[in-house]
């Protein structure tokens, strides 16, 4: 047996099984299993109730997974009977194999601006959930988008994961935070596969786009428009946009066409969500005061290339929702 957690904390080649649990942010406790798994697990329940939810695959703090599967990689039947002393976080346990199969999704997500109050809710501007849906259509899985106010969420996910969305529900189970549903849904549906061979790779293109967004919301956010205060946060701006650029220019420089080369990723299912809020902000809201175009034409090619990804396009939502939403956040 291997007790596996998503591929990032997980090393795939080591003869070892690993489980991982994360008590806190802040502490990570990881412990090596030589033998007797499943007296281990048991253990595990008993000691550590407040931190396991669910044994099938449940989110340890809304960041760490963790999985039971047998060395050819099906998953095991896991019983009531080994889940009753666990909380089912307002969901049912569940009885029958703990491998996901395609079907039964439902993406639970931000609603967008209602014209009429009687109007159906639409999807709203949240590029976390663009995110997580690009990833769906790239894997052409089938899932139901359900748009969603205060007053309209379940009331399992207000009472057990704090209403947070994007949220992820998959027959039984329920995932929140983009990344941790985008790698729940790399590992369990692979193909097509949305990581590079080359971790290093990975870890080039995660970096080059580290800070990115938080200095988009901080410019968009800032009023009033132009200040002193206003030109800092541009030039902070810029320069994590010089920091992709050099990344774009170094790995495209060979023909390559995404963050990861020639491997359209999970980093680029992040990013252009992203960099069309980057786009709409800055007309609407700065004057095109940074010139994508003129300034970063490596970016500029890169936008233009994942702007027209069929997923992308699938699931992308009108220019005036995003207006609407940073709107909101400057008043």
């Amino acid at each position: 047996l291997c007790l596996c957690k998503f591929p990032e904390f997980v090393e795939k080649k080591s003869l070892s099984p690993i489980i991982i649990f994360n008590q806190s942010p802040k502490r990570r406790m990881t412990i090596m299993i030589q033998k007797n798994l499943s007296m281990l697990m048991m253990m595990t329940m008993m000691n550590f109730p407040s931190c396991v939810t669910s044994f099938a695959v449940r989110s340890f703090v809304q960041n760490s997974s963790v999985f039971l599967v047998n060395k050819d990689s099906t998953r095991s039947t896991i019983t009531t009977t080994h889940l009753d002393m666990v909380r089912n976080r307002g969901l049912e346990q569940r009885t029958e194999s703990a491998t996901p199969q395609e079907g039964g999704m439902t993406l639970y997500t931000k609603a967008g601006p209602l014209e009429q109050p009687d109007d159906d809710l639409t999807v709203g501007d949240c590029p976390f959930t663009h995110y997580v849906r690009m990833v769906l259509h790239e894997k052409q899985l089938e899932y139901e988008v359900v748009p969603a106010v205060q007053d309209t969420k379940p009331q399992w996910l207000i009472e057990h994961y704090d209403g947070k969305m994007p949220a992820l529900r998959h027959s039984r189970e329920c995932y929140t935070e983009s990344d941790v549903i985008a790698n729940y849904l790399e590992f369990f549906f692979q193909e097509p596969s949305l990581t590079s061979a080359n971790k290093q790779d990975t870890v080039a293109a995660k970096d080059a786009v580290d800070g990115l967004f938080p200095a988009i919301a901080k410019y968009f956010k800032h009023t009033p428009d132009g200040d002193e205060e206003d030109e800092e946060l541009k030039r902070n701006l810029e320069e994590s946009l010089d920091k992709l650029e050099q990344h774009l220019k170094e790995i495209t420089g060979d023909g390559t066409t995404f963050m990861e080369g020639d491997q359209f990723s999970l980093v680029d299912c992040s990013l252009a969500p992203k960099l069309y809020h980057l786009k709409v902000g800055l007309e609407a809201f700065k004057q095109n005061s940074v010139d994508i175009s003129t300034q970063y034409p490596h970016l500029q090619t890169y936008m233009d290339t994942v702007f027209a990804r069929p997923s992308f396009v699938d699931a992308l939502y009108p220019k005036e929702t995003v207006v609407w939403g940073w709107s909101n956040a400057r008043s």
